[in-house]
């Protein structure tokens, strides 16, 4: 179908989601089209300022605004559990059950020998140093249960060993294939809750 070019830009330029084919991004263009030009601007605005602004936080590798992140700051959580999840996504899954006030790991991927994804593709290395912290008590693995993030998680659960710190799994409380984010509270409490040792 013919789009005017600027059309036809942003309808490749929502394409580029994931999850988002050329019908849907169409929608949304035209949709963009019929919105108020502030709204619009403020859209464009947001999307830059998510890029130009965001860090990674020091500490645990998740997007932040300020370095160390608020979760790293925060006085009140017990620095002798790190959960370590695959993506930033699955720390908000993590802080929406209420049920752990630990610190985090954010990996921004999995090991996917596949994909051509491996250990020194995520944030592995970042995680060895924290754990000379005597504080450290326990690494909750909590990646994905599908094959990439079992794998991920047996890598790590080999690389920690040798620092006497307990290692452990989330509970299959999340469906094997299942990601984090698509997990209720109540599943993610009962996986916190029956993880075990590796």
């Amino acid at each position: 179908m013919f789009y005017p070019k600027p059309i036809a830009k942003l309808i490749d330029s929502f394409s580029m989601l994931p999850g988002i084919g050329k019908r849907t991004a169409a929608r949304m263009a035209f949709h963009v089209l019929r919105m108020k030009d502030e709204d619009v601007r403020a859209f464009s605005e947001a999307l830059i300022e998510c890029k130009t602004n965001l860090q990674t936080c020091s500490v645990c590798c998740n997007f932040t605004d300020t370095n160390p992140c608020l979760i790293c700051s925060d006085q009140s959580r017990d620095p002798s559990m790190i959960c370590v999840i695959q993506e930033p996504k699955d720390l908000i899954a993590m802080e929406r059950t209420k049920e752990y006030r630990g610190m985090y790991h954010v990996l921004h991927g999995a090991i996917s020998p596949m994909d051509g994804v491996g250990p020194e593709q995520v944030r592995i290395k970042e995680l060895l140093p924290r754990l000379s912290d005597e504080r450290v008590k326990e690494l909750i693995l909590a990646t994905n249960t599908n094959l990439e993030g079992e794998a991920t998680a047996m890598y790590i659960a080999r690389l920690v060993k040798p620092f006497g710190i307990r290692v452990t799994r989330i509970a299959h409380g999340v469906p094997v294939g299942g990601e984090l984010e698509q997990a209720d509270e109540v599943t993610l409490s009962r996986a916190l809750e029956g993880r075990n040792d590796i």
